[in-house]
């Protein structure tokens, strides 16, 4: 076990990435205890599955998250530092980006509630764009579900009670119906998770450049949302712009997408930091006392 003190540079919205962390939380895979404000998630490391667990201060100038690394080889903690970092996105310039943000009359209110806010990432792309699948078209409560449901079928064993997420290798073998019958979710669905395993295993990956939007566009199922989506939460692309998304357009008054996208020219290059924000507002938060968590769906996928 390694305990290490992640460094930031304040403000922090702690307090709304454990929100979005929460309302995305997959049973089996990860582990949320709101009480203690932290968050486990079990990982792949090139030594064998780890567990990571991040703990949040209360204080949005608090200049550190606090993590615990239980890992398999402890050659791989920096390896996984660097993770935990880029899921966090600890290293936002969150002065700058909060002072572009603050003087739109719409995200004025959201930034001033909460300052320092970051994007919620990944800890690999693979994972997300699976749960990103298997999430559209229902709400954040179905879809990890359905996640839970794939995590305890195909995952492997870490630590603590936690189990990693299938490795695309793992998901390619298996039929697709018989992933319809043990996820619960539709053929059409099936096999995309299916088709996405089984590139992901051929090869695909994001450190292919601009191959890699047009050959998951390529795969059934998968249209230009889910694409930006990954773009925003895995892939880093602070500037991402999900202009389908639901609830983006909702918050934005019930716009197209296409006036989604003019409307938010002036937040370049930040705009993924705009959406966290309507998307932690419109959603995220209000989960907390939703039994029914508000779906952030597009026309083939969901937030």
């Amino acid at each position: 076990m390694t305990i290490l003190q992640l460094p930031l540079t304040p403000p922090f919205a702690a307090s709304a990435m454990l929100d979005a962390l929460r309302s995305h939380t997959v049973t089996g895979y990860e582990r949320h205890d709101a009480q203690a404000r932290t968050h486990s998630r079990a990982v792949r490391a090139r030594g064998g599955p780890a567990v990571v667990s991040v703990t949040f201060a209360s204080d949005p100038e608090s200049a550190h998250v606090t993590a615990r690394i239980d890992a398999a080889d402890d050659r791989d903690v920096p390896e996984i530092e660097q993770c935990i970092r880029t899921w966090l996105d600890l290293d936002a310039a969150s002065t700058a980006i909060d002072a572009a943000l603050v003087v739109d009359p719409l995200l004025a209110p959201l930034v001033s509630g909460r300052p320092g806010l970051r994007v919620l990432g990944a800890t690999d792309w693979f994972s997300t764009a699976v749960q990103t699948v298997l999430g559209q078209q229902v709400s954040l409560a179905a879809g990890a579900t359905f996640t839970t449901r794939l995590v305890a079928a195909y995952g492997e064993n870490a630590f603590d009670g936690l189990r990693c997420f299938p490795t695309a290798q793992r998901l390619a073998g298996i039929d697709p119906d018989e992933l319809k019958s043990t996820v619960r979710i539709t053929g059409a669905r099936s096999r995309t998770v299916h088709a996405l395993a089984n590139a992901a295993a051929d090869g695909l990956d994001p450190v292919s450049g601009p191959e890699f939007r047009a050959d998951l566009l390529a795969l059934p199922g998968i249209g230009p949302w889910t694409v930006d989506y990954l773009s925003l939460r895995a892939l880093g692309d602070r500037d991402a712009f999900p202009s389908g998304d639901l609830v983006l357009r909702r918050a934005l008054g019930g716009i197209s997408a296409g006036e989604a996208t003019a409307r938010a020219e002036t937040w370049r290059p930040w705009r993924a930091y705009a959406v966290s924000h309507l998307w932690t507002h419109a959603a995220y938060t209000t989960s907390r006392t939703s039994s029914s968590p508000a779906a952030a769906s597009s026309s083939d996928s969901s937030a």
